[in-house]
């Protein structure tokens, strides 16, 4: 798989049916291994070893309801009261960021209200803090490290 803009990791894989899995931690399965599955993977370690979230507030690909619409995010983080903390939208290295990709998880996100956003394609890493009174979002950095 490409190189990403993350450390490098150890990673469990499997072939399966002529496919390459990956081992995903949190839910706890081989996944067959995408473009998008290797930036989700690498984001979930990125959370667990740099910024030191633990295991069971990250929740991966999960299906919700949203004005009565089904949607599945990436990842989330939740924090310990179970309010949603961090937000995550992964895409494959070949799909371009752009103004309207953040946006859209922007408004995606009014409803779920994460205090954090961040939008990777595994190149390019944007992260921001949402400003619910002025309804608008910041961009940051980095993501802070968790804490309680």
């Amino acid at each position: 798989m490409q190189q990403l803009h993350f450390p490098a990791y150890k990673f469990r894989f499997k072939n399966s049916e002529n496919k390459v899995a990956i081992f995903d931690e949190i839910r706890k399965k081989f996944i067959v291994l995408t473009p998008e599955e290797w930036v989700r993977q690498n984001v979930v370690q990125y959370l667990l070893q740099e910024k030191k979230y633990p295991k069971s507030y990250i929740n991966v690909e999960k299906l919700i309801k949203l004005n009565g619409l089904i949607k599945r995010y990436d990842v989330v983080v939740f924090q310990p009261d179970g309010k949603l903390f961090l937000l995550i939208e992964c895409k494959s290295t070949d799909i371009k960021i752009s103004q309207d990709t953040f946006d859209q998880i922007a408004r995606y996100n009014m409803a779920l209200e994460a205090k954090y956003l961040m939008v990777t394609n595994g190149l390019n890493h944007y992260f921001c803090q949402m400003d619910y009174i002025e309804e608008k979002y910041n961009f940051l950095q980095d993501l802070p490290e968790f804490t309680i």
